[in-house]
């Protein structure tokens, strides 16, 4: 007979996988109000049992038919059906407490499946289609969760979480080839002489350099634009927002230091910059509160 989950034990179990996983820091800041603690544990275990149906089986074939269980859960929660799986026991008062739609959920499934037969992208457009699915549904969810739900503040957040999946692309261009994944645009590239061939051989060119400036840029460029977000939510969601913006921008920072050659090393933030980004963002706030 299978287990059946209570409330209360289904709610341990995503506290205790949120809390245990290595990504844990980025999952509560010590900023977030206590009361939001268990239900962003609920969202994240959503994310990440959906993230590591779809890397962590090593089959694609495998991925696509467990995302298509995954989906069919959400599908049962959504539509009053009953729901085994801990994940959905916890996650369903969460969803009905804060009205939160099927849609941003459903959107990084679609990711994921995308994941399993594409590896390439040929426009700025195919890569802000992906983003849409992978990146921005995650700051729609924080905003559901903090009580915002307007289009003006989705827009804006839509834009931050783009930039930072194209900061985190632009990190990882090494760790990427490794997985046959190249996430810079080909019509970039050969506006700029290179190619998909020069990545994959790591060969760092002017011509690359020149295509990886053009993709800081367009990453920097929608920083700038989703930054007000932060003077439009909860003093403790703004730090964080902006925390996350400034550290993003720090990284595109480091890339520029590098001359843009991604191919040769991995960019990283320490973690004395790290404190220092805090730093400067907790000033800035107390700044403006004082002003």
């Amino acid at each position: 007979m299978a287990y059946v989950w209570t409330e209360a034990a289904a709610r341990s179990y995503t506290r205790a996988l949120a809390t245990s996983h290595y990504e844990n820091f980025n999952v509560v800041s010590f900023l977030l109000p206590k009361r939001l603690h268990q239900d962003f544990y609920n969202v994240y275990s959503y994310c990440r049992w959906a993230d590591d149906l779809a890397d962590e089986i090593g089959d694609s074939a495998e991925s696509s038919r467990l995302l298509k269980w995954w989906s069919g859960e959400l599908d049962a929660m959504y539509e009053g059906g009953a729901v085994r799986h801990p994940v959905f026991v916890a996650l369903r008062p969460t969803v009905s407490q804060y009205g939160i739609p099927r849609e941003p959920f459903a959107h990084l499934i679609d990711a994921f499946v995308q994941d399993q037969t594409v590896t390439r992208y040929q426009t700025w457009e195919d890569l802000f289609g992906y983003c849409r699915n992978s990146a921005n549904p995650v700051g729609r969810l924080v905003l559901y969760l903090c009580g915002y739900s307007d289009e003006a503040r989705q827009r804006l957040s839509d834009a931050t979480c783009t930039a930072l999946q194209l900061a985190n692309f632009w990190q990882d261009v090494t760790v990427d080839i490794g997985k046959d994944r190249i996430y810079l645009p080909h019509e970039v590239l050969l506006k700029h002489g290179s190619s998909f061939d020069d990545v994959i051989e790591r060969r760092f060119t002017p011509q690359f350099r020149a295509a990886m400036r053009e993709a800081v840029d367009r990453a920097r460029g929608l920083f700038m634009e989703g930054l007000p977000l932060a003077g439009m939510v909860d003093a403790r969601l703004s730090v964080d927002l902006e925390l996350f913006s400034r550290g993003g921008l720090h990284l595109l920072r480091k890339i520029e230091r590098m001359d843009y050659n991604v191919l040769a090393a991995r960019p990283k933030i320490s973690k004395a910059e790290r404190v220092g980004l805090l730093i400067g963002t907790l000033l800035r706030f107390a700044l403006k509160r004082a002003a």
